[in-house]
């Protein structure tokens, strides 16, 4: 298998809803078929109805409380980004669910989640650098200790 993630799928409970949620975030998608696609740099993200994509994958719909077991990450320019992100997706119907701070290791993050409950945490973080594009490019953490965030931690780790 090649190292290389093609789509993200995100089962909703209301297609619209997320749709909107999104657009209202800047997403531009397509709908086709009751299953909305974003281009999303080298991937993309797709909206499909939860019960579909259950079944699809052959597992039951037995939807959880709370955490799912995997975030999305958003990585920005800048610390005020990070604000101004949280803002847009609490404004578009999202909840913050951890304020935008110094995290344990560093660097500038919150994370809110979107109507359906997914994560997504938005960070800044000078040791992963954005390319013009948006993509991530990773450091070459060569075996050693790396310093994410550029900023150290506190002793009580915030």
């Amino acid at each position: 298998m090649e190292q290389r993630i093609s789509l993200v799928t995100l089962g909703v409970a209301d297609l619209a809803r997320a749709k909107a949620f999104y657009a209202a975030l800047g997403w531009r998608g397509t709908e086709v078929e009751e299953t909305v696609f974003h281009q999303a740099g080298g991937l993309a993200l797709v909206l499909w109805d939860r019960r579909k994509l259950a079944a699809d994958c052959g597992l039951p719909d037995a939807p959880q409380a709370g955490f799912g077991g995997i975030a999305l990450a958003h990585n920005v320019r800048t610390d005020a980004e990070v604000d101004t992100v949280l803002d847009a997706a609490a404004k578009a119907g999202g909840t913050v669910s951890r304020p935008a701070a110094l995290n344990a290791i560093g660097f500038y993050s919150g994370v809110f989640t979107d109507p359906d409950g997914h994560a997504w945490e938005v960070a800044h973080n000078p040791g992963f650098t954005l390319a013009e594009d948006g993509s991530l490019v990773l450091p070459d953490f060569g075996g050693r200790a790396v310093s994410f965030g550029g900023r150290p931690a506190s002793a009580d780790g915030r």
